[in-house]
Formats: C-alpha cells, sequence, structure tokens
C-alpha cells in the first residue's frame, strides 16, 4: 500500500533520518516528512486542516521529547476535527519499553500501534496494514 504523506514526529534528527530512510527505501508513502518540534509538527497539522486532502494519513511520534511529549501532541491532537481525525493514523514509534507508556497510548482512539524504534522495512507490511 502506498499513502500519499507520513510524517514523523521525533526530535531526535539521527532517528528522523534513519526512519525516513527506511519509509523511503519501502517506497511506502509519495511525500514522507518529519519534524524534531511537535509544536511545529501541530502548527503544520493545523495547516493541512485547510486543505484536508494534505493531511497525512500516517504520523509515526515518539513519547519521549523535552518539550512536548508524545501523550501531550496526542491530547493536542485530539481536539482536531473528527473528519480530519478519521483520516489519520497514529503509530507511536519509541525507544520506551514501558508499559505504561504503552497502554497510557491506547487511550486515544488514533492509536493503532506502539512499535519500538527504529523501523524495520521486512516490518512494515504488518505494521501498516
Amino acid at each position: 500500500m502506498k499513502f500519499k504523506q507520513i510524517l514523523l514526529v521525533d526530535d531526535s534528527e539521527i532517528d528522523n533520518f534513519i526512519n525516513k530512510t527506511v519509509l523511503t527505501k519501502a517506497n511506502v508513502a509519495e511525500r514522507i516528512l518529519s519534524e524534531t518540534s511537535p509544536e511545529t509538527a501541530l502548527k503544520y497539522l493545523r495547516e493541512c486542516c485547510n486543505d484536508p486532502s494534505s493531511f497525512p494519513e500516517i504520523i509515526f511520534l515518539d513519547i519521549k521529547m523535552p518539550e512536548l511529549d508524545g501523550f501531550e501532541f496526542l491530547e493536542a491532537f485530539g481536539l482536531f476535527p473528527e473528519h480530519i481525525k478519521e483520516k489519520c493514523c497514529v503509530y507511536i514509534l519509541s525507544s520506551s519499553i514501558d508499559p505504561k507508556d504503552e497502554e497510557r497510548a491506547k487511550q486515544f482512539p488514533c492509536v493503532k500501534n506502539h512499535i519500538i524504534k527504529p523501523l524495520v522495512i521486512e516490518q512494515l507490511d504488518s505494521i501498516l496494514k
């Protein structure tokens, strides 16, 4: 399956680069964007609300980020209009293996899965079903 747009949100430029490389090699999206600031990512997503066809279908989101963590991002994302949120799936992409993080993430309807970093090309088919 090929998506129109995927957004990576991770404060680590290295992790964004690695994950963007994996997604690019797997050819799963026409456009792959990465953002190290969750606040900037939310601003971008708010701008996309003006043109819902430009909204990413997939967001890969880190949990542990300094200025705004992944859960705070999800709370802000939860305020977006329903017709926008229903077009987008969020995958937690984190190095955290804490079961509490996974349980907390499941409380957000937009979260489809919790994936341990890094993305692995061989797993993408099963992850993105």
